[in-house]
């Protein structure tokens, strides 16, 4: 793996600082600042996106041919970093990277034509119907039926943790289609326009009263055939293509860098017993060194699954490998900044870190956001395909357990 960087990528840096400099607006880059999760304000990263769309920028990954830039995995990676160091609002990723890259791989020729530019352009906002009540890791268990009816398959049941469902107008999900044979036969792939009859969203608000998270019921809900993905019966296997990119996709060591550097700038300003700042204690730098060296080869693995990539290879267990790192590093850095702040830290101001808001922050600004952040890391080594699910696939694909 060459780790020289070209002169033509530092342009390209250069390039979209500039970008970013010129079109990231205070409104926008105050989402990005007060995110909480992984999911800023729905329509300030909608707004964004169509700027970054307006650009060619709105989907780095996806093949030239379908909307992309045409962007080196290097430039792919440059754009994220910089992404995350001006603070912008992360994209909703369900349409972006999740239906649109199972679309390209799966979908046929009409879906594509129809759906891909929508989703570009922001027109369609997806949400993602896998996870029920008695279905999350172990998807295979799900139970909301479909049926055919002519021309449609007429859907009932449920779908739970169906992140910003509330500001979707379309659903890509699972439902089955057969009872016979094993849990993962009987899968079927559907799309859903969450306009039609029969679909009711309920949101769940969460410890920082967003309702970010929802609930979807369907009763007697009619899908055309032709919204079907792939072959009846045969979605597990296109559920599976897709989570190579929910779960596979992320690059974590740029954020978490970030992060940390943060951290450490405002536990230089936190004094301990003697008059010392927090960052001169032994045990506190110990761990923020920790982290660093953590961060360190987290990003030399995605340095090799980048450069197994650039050789049209798959990095297979790898990916599982980085979504371990990446989601405990992410909890460990969220930890780290609890601690460092101390009783600043568990002021409950939720209203504080609304975009837009005029309310004042109680202490300083920096400490609005880390205990929301904290609680809100505990998630991520759960959703995406929980740890211990990831653990098993390394099990299988490298110790042939």
């Amino acid at each position: 793996m060459d780790l020289h960087i070209p002169a033509a990528e530092h342009a390209f840096r250069d390039e979209v600082r500039s970008f970013l400099a010129d079109n990231l607006t205070a409104e926008i880059r105050e989402a990005g600042r007060l995110a909480t999760s992984v999911f800023a304000d729905a329509g300030l990263a909608m707004a964004w996106q169509k700027i970054l769309h307006a650009r060619g920028w709105a989907a780095p990954h996806w093949p030239e041919e379908h909307g992309g830039p045409g962007w080196s995995i290097s430039q792919r990676a440059i754009f994220a970093e910089e992404l995350v160091r001006a603070e912008a609002p992360p994209l909703v990723p369900m349409g972006l990277l999740m239906c649109g890259p199972c679309l390209i791989g799966c979908g046929s020729p009409e879906q594509q034509a129809h759906y891909l530019p929508r989703i570009l352009s922001g027109e369609d906002f997806w949400c993602q119907g896998y996870s029920e009540p008695g279905a999350g890791s172990d998807l295979a268990s799900l139970q909301t039926f479909a049926e055919i009816d002519g021309d449609d398959y007429v859907i009932n049941g449920t779908k739970i943790w169906t992140t910003y469902a509330h500001h979707a107008n379309r659903m890509f999900g699972l439902v089955r289609t057969s009872r016979e044979g094993k849990a993962q036969s009987g899968i079927t792939f559907l799309l859903l326009d969450m306009n039609t009859p029969g679909i009711t969203v309920e949101p769940i608000v969460g410890l920082d009263e967003i309702p970010e998270q929802c609930q979807v019921f369907f009763d007697n809900v009619r899908v055309p055939r032709s919204n079907r993905v792939g072959e009846e019966n045969q979605g597990w296997g296109v559920a599976k293509y897709l989570l190579t990119f929910e779960r596979g996709g992320a690059e974590y060591a740029p954020m978490l860098g970030i992060q940390l550097a943060r951290v450490k700038q405002f536990a230089a300003c936190q004094k301990i017993a003697g008059g010392r700042s927090l960052m001169q204690d032994d045990l506190f730098s110990y761990r923020v060194a920790r982290a660093e060296i953590d961060i360190l080869a987290l990003e030399f693995t995605e340095n090799r699954i980048k450069s197994e990539l650039g050789a049209g290879k798959s990095p297979g267990a790898l990916s599982s490998m980085t979504k371990i790192l990446g989601t405990e590093l992410q909890q460990k850095v969220t930890e780290l900044a609890v601690d460092a702040l101390g009783a600043q830290a568990l002021i409950w101001q939720p209203r504080a870190i609304e975009p837009g808001s005029t309310l004042p922050a109680v202490g300083p600004e920096y400490a609005t956001t880390a205990m929301a952040r904290y609680l809100n890391a505990r998630a991520t080594s759960i959703y995406g395909g929980s740890n211990e699910v990831q653990r098993g696939i390394i099990a299988k694909m490298v110790l042939g357990l």
